[in-house]
């Protein structure tokens, strides 16, 4: 890595990387396959769609557990 690209990143700015072999089998696959713009919204929305199943999971139980339940009764002792 050279000063300007350790500069770049210090700076919070996307440095551009090499091909990566699986980035291009993935995108060969696409071609292959002829994915519509339509099939990759439906596949951004279910992702959307998942995301938020688990952020209600999440919420379910974050309320579960800061409920004030009773942990326990008093008994009197003579």
């Amino acid at each position: 890595m050279n000063k300007q690209e350790t500069k770049r990143q210090a700076a919070g700015e996307r440095v551009p990387y090499g091909p990566c072999l699986c980035r291009e089998a993935l995108d060969r696959v696409r071609e292959l396959l002829g994915v519509s713009p339509d099939v990759k919204q439906h596949l951004a929305n279910s992702r959307i769609e998942f995301l938020k199943a688990i952020r209600t999971i999440i919420d379910q139980r974050i309320a579960h557990l800061s409920s004030t339940g009773q942990q326990g009764t008093k008994i009197p002792v003579e």
